[in-house]
C-alpha cells in the first residue's frame, strides 16, 4: 500500500512544531464536553469489576455467514468478529453519548486547530500471534479499509490528508480541514496486522482465522452454522480499567438458524442461553414453557436512552402528488396508529414523536435560546407552527373507525385542491389520487401498508402494494423510483456528517443517498451545517434539536413505533450488572454465576 505522507508537503512551521503543536495527550476524548471518567477511573460504570471469569455462553442469530472478514462488502461475517476478536485504538463508553477511552492507544492528542490527531500506542499491546501492534499496522489498517473496505470506511478516511509515524509508538493523522468528529472515528478504527494480510486479498471472503489483538480467538468454525470463540489467557489488555468486568466467558458460541421459529425453539430447549425478545405478543404469552415455570429462565425489561430514530411510511416528495405539505398531513391523519399498534403489537410500543425523541436531542415545546436563534432566519420557509412546537401527532380512538381524523384529512385535502367525485378523490384536472407503496418481502410491513390502504379507500384514494425482491428494491431506492416506502433511520446520540447523507438537499437529485423523502428545505441544510460547526455542547444540542424540529414539522414520514424497553430472557446461571448503560443492553458485561 502507498504511504501518502510526504515531508515535501509540510510547511516550515509544521517541521519545527509538528502537527499537534500545543496540544496535550489525554486518556479520553468526548465529541462535546468532558469525559465522565477521570484518568484514574477503575472501571466503566455499567460493569461489575468483580465479575468472575469462566463458563460459557451461546447466542443465537438468524441467517448465515460465509466469511470471517467483517470489514468488506463481500460475504457476511459474524458480528462477534468486530466485538470480540478485533480492537480499535480507543474503546467506547456506552454510558455517554460519544466518549472514547484509551485501549490500544494509551493517549489521544487532538491539535488545538483540530486539523490533526496523534495516538500513542501502548507498548504492551500485542496481536494474538505475539507480535506488537505498531504504528505501521495502524497506517495499514486505515489505508486498506479506506481503499478496499466497506463504503463507510472510505467516506471517513478520505477526510485524512496524510498520515505519519511520529515516534516509536505514535501515529499522527493530518486532515484536509478542521475536524471535530474524525478523531473519534479514527479512534474506533479496527486495527489489522499488516503481516497477516501479506499475500492475501483483503476484499475477498475468507474463513482463515485472523491475527487480531482482541480478548478472544477463533476456536472453530462451521461455515454458515456456528462459530466458537475462546478467551485468550494471554490477552494483553485484560487488566486495563476499560476492560475490567468485560469479556468474562471462557467460551462464546454463536449458532445460526434459518428462521425465527427455529431460533425460538433453540432458546426454549436451552441450546442458546440469552434472547433479546422483539415480539411483544410472544413476550406476553409465549414465556410459559416448562423451564420458565421451573424457575430456570429469568426475564427483565430494561430501559434505555437511545434516540428513537425514525421508522415509518415515507413520502417521496419528488412525486408532485406529495409535494404539498397539506396532502402529507392529510394522509398522516388517515393512518390509525392506535388501532394498528393494538392489532400487531398488543399496544406495547410507543409512537415515534420525532427523529431524536427519547433523548436530550429531541425537540419539544417552543424553540428557545440558541435553537430559536438558529431557526429565526428561516422563519418564512419552515412549516407553520415549527417554532411553536405544534407538531403533535393525531390520536385516534383505537376502534378502527378513525372518524374524527378522517374528517380532518378530508378538510386538508380539500384545501389542497382535491375533491371526491363518485367515490374517487380527484384534482381540478380530473386526475385520480392514486399511488403505490413499494415493499420488500412480507410480514408486519405488508400488514401496516395494507391497513393504511384500506383507510385511504374511505377518502377515495386508490393505493396499491408492490412486493419486490431485495435486489429490485435496492435498485429502485438507489434512484428514488417509488411513491412511498416503509423505511427506518437509526440515529445516534452523537449525530454528525451522516445527517447530510440522510437529509441534505443534494440527495434530492444525487442517487444513492438516504434522503428517500426528497427533503429540500434550506433550514435543514443550515441546521446540519450548524451541528457540524458547533464549538460547544449547548450549541451542538440546540442545532440537533432544531434539525429534529424542522424534519418533524415537514411531515415527510408517517411515524410508526419504537420500544422504550429492551426485553431480555436468559437461562440461569447467567448474571448481569445492576446498572444498564445509556445505550441499553450490552452482552460483554454478563458473566456465568455457576460455581
Amino acid at each position: 500500500m502507498q504511504n501518502f505522507f510526504n515531508l515535501a508537503f509540510l510547511s516550515p512551521l509544521f517541521l519545527i512544531m509538528g502537527p499537534s503543536a500545543c496540544a496535550e495527550p489525554v486518556h479520553a476524548v468526548a465529541l462535546y464536553g468532558d469525559p465522565a471518567l477521570t484518568e484514574s477511573f477503575e472501571s466503566l460504570p455499567y460493569t461489575d469489576p468483580e465479575a468472575p471469569k469462566g463458563g460459557r455462553i451461546a447466542y443465537g442469530k438468524r441467517g448465515r455467514f460465509d466469511s470471517l472478514n467483517a470489514f468488506t462488502t463481500k460475504g457476511r461475517a459474524p458480528s462477534v468478529m468486530r466485538t470480540h476478536v478485533f480492537e480499535s485504538l480507543m474503546a467506547r463508553s456506552w454510558d455517554e453519548p460519544f466518549t472514547l477511552y484509551g485501549l490500544l492507544a494509551k493517549t489521544i492528542d487532538v491539535a488545538p486547530d483540530r486539523k490533526s490527531v496523534t495516538f500513542a500506542i501502548r507498548p504492551e499491546a500485542l496481536f494474538s500471534d505475539g507480535s506488537p501492534v505498531t504504528p505501521d499496522d495502524v497506517i495499514f489498517s486505515m489505508e486498506i479499509l479506506r481503499d478496499e473496505g466497506r463504503p463507510n470506511f472510505g467516506t471517513y478516511y478520505r477526510r485524512v490528508d496524510r498520515v505519519e509515524q511520529t515516534g516509536n509508538r505514535s501515529v499522527t493523522f493530518i486532515f484536509h480541514e478542521p475536524e471535530r468528529e474524525l478523531p473519534l472515528l479514527l479512534g474506533l478504527m479496527p486495527i489489522h496486522s499488516r503481516a497477516d494480510w501479506q499475500g492475501r486479498d483483503f476484499g475477498e471472503t475468507t474463513l482463515i482465522p485472523p491475527v487480531a489483538s482482541g480478548p478472544y480467538r477463533i476456536a472453530s468454525v462451521e461455515a454458515g452454522d456456528r462459530i466458537v470463540l475462546e478467551r485468550r489467557e494471554d490477552y494483553w489488555g485484560k487488566d486495563l480499567p476499560v476492560n475490567r468486568g468485560l469479556h468474562n466467558f471462557d467460551t462464546v458460541t454463536v449458532l445460526y438458524f434459518r428462521n425465527e421459529n427455529a431460533l425460538w425453539e433453540a432458546f426454549t430447549a436451552g441450546v442458546i442461553d440469552l434472547r433479546h425478545e422483539t415480539d411483544p405478543a410472544r413476550w406476553l404469552d409465549g414465556y410459559d414453557f416448562p423451564a420458565v415455570k421451573a424457575g430456570k429462565v429469568e426475564r427483565a425489561e430494561l430501559s434505555h436512552g437511545r434516540a428513537t430514530g425514525m421508522k415509518g411510511l415515507v413520502f417521496n416528495t419528488r412525486n408532485p402528488l406529495f409535494a404539498d405539505r397539506r396532502v402529507r398531513k392529510a394522509l398522516l391523519h388517515a393512518f390509525d396508529f392506535e388501532w394498528i399498534n393494538a392489532a400487531l403489537n398488543r399496544g406495547t410500543y410507543e409512537r415515534i414523536p420525532s427523529y431524536f425523541a427519547n433523548s436530550r436531542l429531541g425537540a419539544t415545546g417552543p424553540a428557545t435560546g440558541i435553537e430559536h436563534a438558529l431557526l429565526t432566519p428561516f422563519a418564512d420557509v419552515v412549516p407553520p407552527g415549527t417554532m411553536e412546537g405544534n407538531f403533535a401527532l393525531p390520536v385516534s380512538t383505537g376502534d378502527g373507525r378513525n372518524r374524527e381524523n378522517l374528517r380532518t384529512a378530508t378538510r386538508l385535502l380539500r384545501e389542497a385542491g382535491w375533491r371526491i367525485e363518485n367515490g374517487q378523490l380527484k384534482n381540478a384536472a380530473g386526475e385520480r389520487f392514486t399511488f403505490e407503496i413499494l415493499l420488500q418481502g412480507s410480514g408486519d410491513d405488508e400488514k401496516v401498508a395494507a391497513s393504511f390502504a384500506r383507510s385511504l379507500e374511505r377518502l377515495g384514494i386508490e393505493t396499491s402494494l408492490r412486493l419486490v425482491d431485495g435486489a429490485q428494491y435496492r435498485a429502485r431506492l438507489e434512484i428514488y423510483e417509488f411513491d412511498m416506502i416503509l423505511r427506518q433511520w437509526w440515529l445516534s446520540l452523537s449525530p454528525g456528517g451522516e445527517q447530510g447523507f440522510y437529509f441534505g438537499s443534494r440527495g434530492v437529485t444525487e442517487p444513492g443517498t438516504r434522503n428517500y423523502m426528497g427533503a429540500k428545505n434550506p433550514a435543514i441544510d443550515a441546521m446540519i451545517e450548524a451541528l457540524l460547526k458547533a464549538e460547544d455542547e449547548d450549541s451542538y444540542v440546540a442545532a440537533v434539536r432544531a434539525l429534529d424540529r424542522v424534519l418533524t414539522s415537514e411531515r415527510y414520514v408517517i411515524p410508526l413505533w419504537y420500544d422504550p424497553l429492551e426485553r431480555l430472557a436468559w437461562w440461569k446461571p447467567l448474571k448481569k450488572p445492576e446498572k444498564t448503560p445509556l445505550y441499553g443492553y450490552r452482552p460483554e458485561v454478563w458473566w456465568s454465576g455457576e460455581e
